[in-house]
């Protein structure tokens, strides 16, 4: 069943501005799908589009009735005079999420990232790590039916890496629809379900690991392999 499903025509910083054109697709309940391209390449214009803030778009974002979302940044964002329970606080207002089930889900959140001591203190203080950190117990405190995650491994050390991982599968176990933008593609290659190549404001490509490898005429090629096969062929057409 498709939770959400997007057709972007066009989308823009600038009224006569084309970031990314004719991009189409699905994304079904409990699936992960991996939105791979370089920088540039209209990742995150097509995040934003998603999430409703670009300026200039035009096409169609379908969502399932009632869907809940949750965004995990690339870039931490905090209210500068806030601690880390402020903002759980928040969130929780925010999502009307009762005391005993903001209890239930964060407290092994912070227990699993350590974060309990540093309850009480400005994100903004943080390590680039922490920050990551504090960012994943805010989007997965809220246990959405849809996840967009942009760079997550980023800052992470390998032990908080593994414990996201588990989280993203566990969170798929339950139904959620994830869209997961990732430059690690040996991990994606493991993870993910079916992968979305973007190429200069284009898809490129979408399928699973074995139609990519079908589409770059390589068998037994991983995914950096697939990508890079067909990225040249895409300069080279």
């Amino acid at each position: 069943m498709s939770l959400l499903s997007i057709h972007i025509k066009r989308a823009g910083y600038e009224p006569n501005e084309t970031k990314v054109a004719d991009i189409q697709f699905s994304i079904g309940q409990g699936e992960l799908v991996g939105l791979i391209g370089a920088n540039g390449a209209g990742k995150s214009t097509t995040i934003k589009s998603i999430l409703g803030l670009m300026p200039f778009f035009e096409g169609e974002i379908v969502k399932e009735e009632k869907m809940s979302l949750s965004y995990l940044p690339e870039q931490p964002v905090f209210y500068d005079e806030c601690t880390l329970q402020e903002h759980i606080d928040f969130v929780a207002a925010m999502e009307q999420l009762t005391d005993e089930v903001v209890t239930e889900r964060v407290t092994p959140l912070l227990e699993l990232f350590h974060m309990s001591p540093h309850l009480h203190e400005l994100p903004n203080t943080y390590s680039k790590g922490m920050q990551q950190k504090a960012m994943i117990i805010l989007a997965f405190m809220t246990k959405p039916d849809f996840l967009i995650i942009d760079e997550p491994f980023i800052g992470l050390d390998p032990i908080a890496t593994k414990i996201l991982l588990e989280l993203i599968r566990q969170e798929k176990e339950r139904g959620a629809g994830i869209l997961m933008c990732t430059h690690v593609l040996d991990t994606a290659e493991k993870v993910c379900d079916r992968f979305l190549f973007i190429n200069s404001g284009e898809l490129l490509a979408d399928g699973t690991l074995g139609q990519l490898q079908a589409t770059s005429k390589q068998p037994e090629a991983s995914l950096f392999e697939c990508y890079h096969q067909l990225i040249a062929g895409e300069r080279h057409a």
